[in-house]
């Protein structure tokens, strides 16, 4: 049996960027796949023109659609509020940052602006996002989950940063760089690996699992048509990773197969 099924002990999961790719697909499986959790807080940019997220909430009562532009101090602190007022007092207990964007350019055309760009989005919301909601995270944390059970995992509180096998600076060599010298992009995801890393120890002493994990090559929007990994089959792995997930877990890189990735 899959681990996603664990979901069904969470109070409530935050999913950024829901609106498309795998945040839409991830909104889709857990309402619809038999394990789903009390609360799906899905958040996006412009929630008004993201039809199928709202189609997805008008067949799903518990699917909780809120405003969030992840480069925006103040929508972050004002979806808080939103949030806060959904989930009271059992607090947050998992925040998927899966929101990014690919900002493609190589040696030749790279700017500074183009780096800022990606690594805003890629590496700095996320840390932003995730010290907004900590009160609420730390609250659920603080209740223990399912059964005041005080072990690390999605039933008590979890961070989860969607990053990139791109980011790893070990495997960046050979085939793998050639094909994407994509410096934006690849770095950001390399600094969210890192932001990973250093809130995993800062949210230890509070119970809070942290950890990144890589979702595949998808054929998303940004993965491109010719990825070899579905929306639904990247997403069923990914949730039955988070899923699983304990304090083994903690401050680690993961596939979506669950294997270990090197930094």
């Amino acid at each position: 049996m899959s681990s996603a099924t664990n979901f069904q002990t969470c109070s409530s999961v935050l999913i950024t960027g829901a609106s498309r790719g795998l945040g839409l697909q991830m909104v889709d499986s857990l309402a619809s796949g038999g394990f789903s959790p009390g609360h799906i807080i899905a958040a996006a940019r412009k929630p008004a023109s993201a039809q199928k997220l709202q189609e997805l909430a008008e067949r799903h009562s518990n699917i909780h659609i809120i405003r969030l532009d992840v480069v925006s101090q103040e929508s972050i602190e004002e979806s808080v509020e939103e949030v806060a007022q959904l989930v009271q007092e059992e607090g947050l207990n998992c925040l998927i940052n899966n929101a990014g964007i690919k900002v493609v350019a190589d040696f030749n055309t790279v700017t500074a602006e183009k780096m800022i760009e990606n690594f805003h989005t890629n590496a700095v919301a996320p840390l932003m996002i995730t010290k907004a909601f900590l009160p609420l995270l730390k609250q659920a944390a603080s209740r223990g989950g399912a059964g005041a059970s005080k072990s690390m995992g999605i039933q008590r509180a979890a961070v989860i940063n969607m990053t990139s096998l791109l980011g790893s600076v070990e495997l960046n060599w050979g085939e793998r760089a050639d094909n994407f010298k994509w410096y934006p992009y690849r770095t950001s995801k390399s600094a969210l690996n890192m932001v990973s890393r250093c809130m995993a120890v800062d949210l230890e002493p509070d119970g809070i699992l942290c950890m990144a994990i890589h979702p595949g090559w998808v054929s998303t929007d940004m993965g491109g048509a010719e990825a070899p990994l579905s929306p639904e089959e990247s997403v069923s792995s990914i949730l039955s990773v988070i899923g699983g997930l304990t304090e083994k877990d903690h401050g680690s890189f993961l596939n979506y197969t669950g294997e270990v990735l090197p930094w």
